[in-house]
């Protein structure tokens, strides 16, 4: 299968080397395009693709294009290949542009699909949710699902819930990155180095997300088998449910939701 990148951004920079390291096509089976010539030289020089010099032309050349631009600059990206895309898959990432949105703009004759990906996918260990347009078929989700599994994982959901993927998961690490920040400042209260403690920090948040995935066991549980019976963990949790460090959690997922809503709207 031919793919078209329109945007080499960092995110569409790590979706085709998690698609080429992946296996799923190799660098000649891509055509990029970007404004900035420089992304553009970047990634054909890196994963090997095959630049283009109009968005056109990377919509003639492929049968699944991957729009990958600032939502704002949707429909004038979409407006020059409108003619190119008849009966082609059209994958965006444009955060907040809903499908009808992307449907006006590339025509009736496009199959859509709506991602949210999130930036740990440049490690190659994201989380995406997609939603499935009208008139897309089962092997359109096995290509979402197959794009977006190579950096990560990636969840089939309703449109309607992409703004609580937005909630949850894509601003979801800058939630962790705080609270990895906080351990470790913690952690030079009690004397260790800066170096050492942020490392320490970052290893401990990822090693328990592995747990959780890994085990399939309820975060609940797994809080349990650490939390020893008038032990050092259970002292340390009494002191975030007295700071309500759940509920501000809790929360901040629905405000970036809510915010999430907002923005699509206007």
């Amino acid at each position: 299968m031919k793919f078209g990148f329109i945007g080499c951004g960092k995110m569409a920079t790590a979706l085709v080397q998690g698609m080429i390291n992946g296996g799923l096509c190799s660098g000649e089976d891509i055509i990029a395009c970007d404004i900035s010539k420089e992304s553009l030289e970047t990634m054909a020089a890196t994963c090997g693709v095959v630049p283009a010099t109009t968005n056109a032309a990377v919509a003639a050349d492929s049968e699944t294009v991957l729009l990958c631009v600032k939502p704002a600059d949707v429909p004038d990206a979409l407006s020059v290949i409108h003619n190119e895309l008849q009966g082609k898959l059209l994958i965006s990432i444009a955060a907040g542009v809903s499908i009808a949105t992307l449907q006006e703009y590339a025509g009736p004759d496009v199959r859509v699909i709506r991602v949210m990906p999130n930036t740990p996918a440049l490690v190659h260990k994201g989380s995406a949710a997609y939603a499935l347009g009208v008139g897309t078929t089962e092997a359109d989700a096995e290509t979402a699902e197959a794009v977006f599994s190579s950096v990560g994982r990636a969840y089939e959901v309703a449109e309607s819930l992409l703004d609580a993927v937005t909630g949850l998961s894509g601003s979801g690490p800058a939630y962790v990155y705080l609270a990895i920040e906080a351990l470790a400042d913690g952690g030079v209260r009690m004397g260790l180095p800066r170096d050492l403690a942020v490392q320490l920090a970052a290893q401990t948040v990822s090693g328990a997300a592995e747990m959780v995935l890994r085990t399939t066991l309820h975060p609940a549980q797994l809080k349990d088998m650490v939390a020893s019976p008038g032990g050092t963990t259970i002292a340390g949790l009494a002191v975030l449910e007295a700071h309500s460090v759940r509920g501000a959690f809790i929360e901040a997922v629905e405000a970036a939701t809510l915010r999430s809503r907002e923005l699509g709207a206007s």
